[in-house]
């Protein structure tokens, strides 16, 4: 699930005045809000209107421990939901709890928006999947519960792999290409055996992590680009080298319509959100009549030997530092994504948030390949600037350097890491 990481310069004049009130008590280790009587919780449409029982649920368990509790709930589309937060968050009359895109986190933490956590007070914290925490965490400190997450997976036709004899999902990064390069040749020029949009950072920066690289390092408190390291150009080169051997398509495009491209019939592969695959087959977007029932989702292999590490998306729970229900904010976020709520949303089809919960996907043949792909995961720098990074689009603009041929891949690295450094420490 992708979520576009919010400005921080879009919301530094909502904070004009939270560091002042912020303070280091908050979340589940405060008793501001104990004997609260009111609770108003911000969740996005997802959850009115894919499990609202669960809601139900967490407001039950809060209930039965806080007779007479009122609970307001407010949904909100994605696109939406920020410009209204950040208007609120600018008032006294801030929710209790807010959700989050798991890449949305990063820009309120580093401006004082949302109130430390006691990690140890939710369920399974200890078991968190590593690149969801990441996401809640900033300066060694918790400032929000993971909900749940997305992963990603390979997806490839079936019926396109057999007519060149190949009969089951590769196990090895060997195997894939191997496959892939019969299914070019077969195909010809105008096909794409593997659909990588060259704007796909996601997928690219999996490449980078597989290798041994990463986008920055932290070192005494400041972040440096590291793209232009040897293990990150060596995971940007087979990026490349996937892009020029299988994706005939137009080489500037992002990821954002690929299932509709997937549709169309004119590729065998997509390494993508887990839920693309199933989305490309739905009879509004498969042009060929052929997709259902031939697509097969396998666990991304890396050129490492290692399953490929994934970013994961998802969303988190937070509690506003301006919030005067915090304790309250805090007990009603541990009973909706605590163990009866994961298992809830694992229902729904989602990731749970800890590795505990993920373990037992893994022994249903319906769940087992996101859950494995998942084990192995990344996230984003967690550095104060990092939503200028983003906004600039500086990695989409250094992939289409790359795949498009204008510039080489070591050339195009150090562009990008220049511009990161300018940025990437800036509150």
């Amino acid at each position: 699930m992708k979520r576009k990481l919010i400005s921080a310069i879009g919301i530094a004049g909502m904070v004009v005045s939270i560091a002042a009130c912020g303070g280091e008590g908050g979340g589940g280790g405060s008793d501001k809000g104990a004997d609260a009587k009111e609770l108003t919780v911000w969740l996005t449409v997802d959850a009115q209107n894919n499990w609202p029982e669960l809601v139900k649920a967490a407001d039950a368990a809060l209930r039965k421990k806080h007779p007479g509790v009122r609970i307001n709930h407010e949904y909100y589309g994605w696109p939406d939901k920020n410009a209204k937060l950040d208007a609120v968050l600018a008032t006294d009359k801030a929710p209790d709890v807010v959700e989050m895109g798991n890449t949305e986190m990063l820009g309120y933490m580093v401006k004082g928006a949302f109130a430390p956590l006691d990690a140890s007070e939710f369920d399974n914290s200890d078991a968190w999947l590593d690149g969801l925490k990441a996401s809640v965490t900033y300066e060694d400190k918790t400032y929000g519960v993971p909900y749940y997450a997305g992963g990603r997976v390979a997806n490839w036709r079936g019926d396109v792999a057999a007519s060149v004899g190949v009969k089951t999902p590769p196990k090895t990064y060997r195997e894939l290409t191997a496959a892939l390069d019969k299914i070019q040749k077969k195909r010809g020029g105008k096909f794409s055996a593997w659909y990588q949009p060259t704007r796909d950072w996601y997928a690219a920066m999996s490449f980078v992590y597989d290798a041994g690289g990463a986008i920055a390092t932290e070192s005494g408190g400041q972040w440096k680009a590291s793209l232009s390291s040897p293990e990150s150009l060596k995971g940007l080169k087979e990026f490349k080298n996937v892009v020029d051997r299988y994706m005939h398509g137009d080489k500037t495009k992002d990821e954002s319509d690929r299932y509709i491209v997937y549709g169309q019939g004119k590729s065998a592969m997509i390494f993508a959100a887990a839920w693309e695959g199933a989305t490309a087959e739905d009879p509004k977007n498969d042009k060929t009549g052929k997709l259902k029932g031939n697509l097969e989702n396998f666990v991304m292999p890396g050129p490492s030997g290692r399953n490929m590490p994934v970013f994961l998306g998802g969303s988190d729970l937070a509690v506003p530092v301006k919030s005067d229900a915090r304790a309250l904010a805090a007990e009603w976020i541990d009973a909706f994504t605590g163990s009866s709520g994961q298992k809830g949303l694992m229902a729904k089809g989602n990731l749970p948030n800890n590795k505990t919960d993920l373990a037992t996907l893994k022994n249903d043949p319906k769940t087992a390949v996101p859950a494995i792909a998942a084990e192995s995961n990344w996230f984003v720098p967690m550095a104060p600037g990092w939503g200028q990074v983003e906004k600039a689009q500086i990695l989409q603009t250094m992939l289409q350097s790359i795949g498009t041929g204008k510039k080489s891949v070591e050339a195009a690295a150090k562009e990008a890491d220049t511009a990161i450094d300018k940025v990437i420490n800036t509150k």
